[in-house]
Parts: structure tokens; sequence; C-alpha cells
């Protein structure tokens, strides 16, 4: 008959998931008793050993690290991209506090309902209908965006009281920093264009100015010229306490997929420009008779809506694990080009189409960026028409790099041993 199947990689990761919720379990017994039994590989097996036993290693010696992870409220990405970086805290025991509003909150108490959330009010930024004015509208809240940033600052000194938080993370929100615990910060934008040389670099100068307040500011890209950002990531000036971690995405790629849906159609961003695309993927879907699933990215709405054809399906949201699974399942994705998008089509190896919100000059260079490189294909929304893209696509010869989408877990074991180390011992 020969050896016993040997356990697959994926197996193990489930087999890891399983025992690392066991407490008291004897490891050692455990260990041997796979190893006599033939069913699985030493050596790939003791790997998962040693992550569990390091997993496990800040439970025994230390009370539960308390971590607050704040999003960005604009669009959903700067939620989503949060999610890997949450569930690494709880796979490490940390107890987790969420401050947010809104659809984010909406987001993450789907994925994570057995976490603790408090309230904290977003920037509420209100976007332009005109995209000429769009930088103008923006700077005209300017006096909002300080005195969010002051009640930012207020509120997270009194959380850090009421909740003995030990570390913040911060995604793109300036203000919540604090001298008495380690505080980190993410954004993939150490450029910001404005589309305007002279705002451009004001615009720079301010966000390096708030970076530097924190112990680190954490970038999801990759260090060197194989990056996925470009100059947003990788400008020529870059502040000291920048850390290159890699990609961040909430999902996990299936190696067989049964196809399901010949295009998936993923909204997101702020509003208005939300809904005048979904109104014009609407009225193209009309002569579109292909098998089509749109994702409207409005976690928390009842609201439905209804397209009158049998080949499409309309749905409001989708938790990481399911709209991971739809994405699979689909030839070709159309999408915003958010950073977080980009990341987890990255991750799955998928072709897409990337159409930018109009104004928002980050996802209107990512767009051009990463088809230059031939990664993904893009175009404008005011050119998009669905039959005419899908065409052009046709003729477009997709090049996805591939990348070690798992890099950022060693900068979250770094993280947790130096807050472990700066609490005072009992």
């Amino acid at each position: 008959m020969g050896q016993p199947q040997l356990l697959f990689l994926e197996e193990l990761q489930l087999l890891d998931d399983i025992i690392i919720s066991i407490k008291n379990i004897d490891h050692k017994s455990f260990f041997g008793f796979f190893i006599k039994s033939g069913c699985v590989n030493l050596s790939y097996f003791h790997k998962y050993y040693i992550l569990l036993d390091s997993k496990k290693k800040i439970n025994r010696s230390s009370p539960k690290i308390r971590v607050l992870v704040c999003p960005l409220e604009w669009g959903l990405g700067h939620a989503a991209r949060c999610i890997p970086v949450i569930k690494e805290l709880l796979l490490y025991d940390c107890e987790v506090f969420v401050g947010a509003e809104g659809a984010i909150l909406s987001l993450l108490e789907i994925e994570f309902p057995q976490i603790n959330f408090l309230p904290l009010a977003g920037y509420r930024i209100k976007f332009s209908k005109n995209n000429s004015f769009i930088l103008w509208k923006i700077a005209s809240q300017f006096p909002r965006i300080i005195y969010t940033i002051y009640n930012e600052k207020r509120w997270l000194k009194k959380m850090l009281k009421q909740y003995k938080i030990n570390a913040v993370i911060s995604d793109n929100r300036f203000g919540l920093y604090n001298r008495s615990v380690i505080c980190i910060y993410i954004t993939h934008q150490l450029l910001i264009k404005t589309g305007n040389i002279f705002t451009s670099k004001i615009a720079q100068r301010i966000h390096h100015y708030f970076i530097n307040k924190y112990d680190e500011c954490w970038v999801p890209d990759f260090f060197g010229k194989d990056n996925l950002a470009g100059e947003l990531s990788h400008p020529l000036i870059v502040p000291e306490n920048v850390r290159y971690i890699g990609g961040l995405s909430r999902f996990e790629k299936k190696e067989k997929v049964a196809k399901k849906y010949d295009l998936i159609i993923i909204l997101s961003g702020p509003e208005p420009q939300r809904t005048f695309f979904e109104e014009k993927l609407l009225d193209d879907l009309l002569f579109f008779n292909e098998k089509t699933l749109i994702i409207r990215g409005l976690p928390g709405n009842i609201q439905s809506i209804q397209s009158g054809k049998q080949t499409i399906e309309i749905i409001n949201h989708l938790s990481a694990n399911k709209l991971c699974e739809a994405i699979q399942q689909a030839d070709i994705v159309i999408s915003r080009s958010g950073y977080t998008t980009v990341m987890d089509l990255i991750k799955l190896n998928k072709k897409a189409i990337l159409i930018p919100t109009p104004g928002q000059t980050e996802q209107e260079y990512l767009a051009h960026y990463l088809k230059e490189k031939n990664i993904f294909f893009s175009v404008n929304q005011e050119d998009f028409n669905l039959i005419n893209t899908l065409e052009e696509f046709s003729k477009f010869q997709c090049t996805i790099p591939v990348f070690d989408m798992e890099e950022y877990k060693s900068s979250i074991q770094s993280f947790l041993d130096l807050i472990k180390s700066s609490i005072p011992e009992n």
C-alpha cells in the first residue's frame, strides 16, 4: 500500500487553528501522537508546532494584551485591510477593541462579533459631485478635520484610562497617538498625490508630521522596486519610523474553485460616486447576458434592489469569507482601484478591470501604475462602457506577480513582543 498519505499544508493550517483554540492541552503528547501515527511529515508538523508554541507564549507568561484598532471611514478599504491584522492579534490571544462608526462598524461587527466595539466618530468628509471642485471641497472642510483630530486625542485618552489599553493601531486616523502606550500608524500613502505639485508637497509635509507622532508607521507594501503602490509608498523622502510590512489581505486563495459567475462587480467608496457608478453599470448590464454578481458595498443596509434579469444577482454585502469565494468563482472582476482591493486581487491572483473613483488622485495613480506594469487593466469612469471595456480587456495580457502576502505576521509578532516588554511585571 505504500506510505500513509501526508496531510496537505491547508489541512495542517486548519489543524493549527483547532489546537490553538484548545486550552491546557499537552502539546508535546499531541505532537508525538501524530508523528507516531505516520499521518504527518515530521518537518511540516514541527513547523506548525513551533508556530503554535510562539503564539501561546504571550498568554502563558502575562495577562491578555489589549489592542485598540481604529480604521479611517473613507470607504471600506481601511477597515478591510485591518481584518488580517485583527485576526492575527486574536491568534495571539489579544483582547481587541475597535473604534468605529457607520458602515465601518457594520463591516467589522459582521467579521468579529466576539470583540469589543467602541463608538468613535469619523471625519465625515463630504465629496463634491463635480470632480473639478473635489480638492476645494475637501480643503473647505479642513477646520472639521482639525476638530476631529482634536476629538480623537481626547477620546483616546479617555479610552486608555477606562479600558487599560496597551497599544493602538490607527489606520490613517491622524490623532490616535499617546505617549503612554505604543502607537502604530498604517498608511500606504507616504506621498499624497493631489494633482498639483505645490499642494502635494504641503499634503506630504502635513502627513509626515502626524506619522512622526507615532512609534512606527506600517506601510502595507513591499520594500524595494518590486512593489504594489509605486511612488505612493516609496517616495524620495521616507519618515524614519517607517516599516514595510508586506501586503495586507483578508483573503485566502483556494486551489480549485468551480466557476459560478462570468463577471463579479464590487462597488465601494464614498458617495455620491458609488451610486453614480452603480447606476451606470445597471444601465450597461441591460445589454449583457452573462452570469453576473453585483456586490453593492453597503454593509448594514437592509434595502435591496432588483435588476430585472435572471442572469444578474445583486446583494448589498458579503462577509470576507463569502466575498473571497465569490471572487474566485468569477472569471473577471470589476472594481475600484482602491489599494486594499488591489492587495486582495494580488493575493487571489485574479484578473481585474479597475475603475478609479473620479477625483481620487490616489486611485487614479494606482490604476495607471498597475496598467503600465501589465498587472491589471483600467479605464476611467467617464469612458467606461461595459461591453466596450470587456472587449478591450480581452486584448490585454495580465501578468500578476507573486508576492509573500504573509510577511506582515512577523511585524505583528515584533509589535506584541515590544508591548510585552513595556508592560511592568506584577
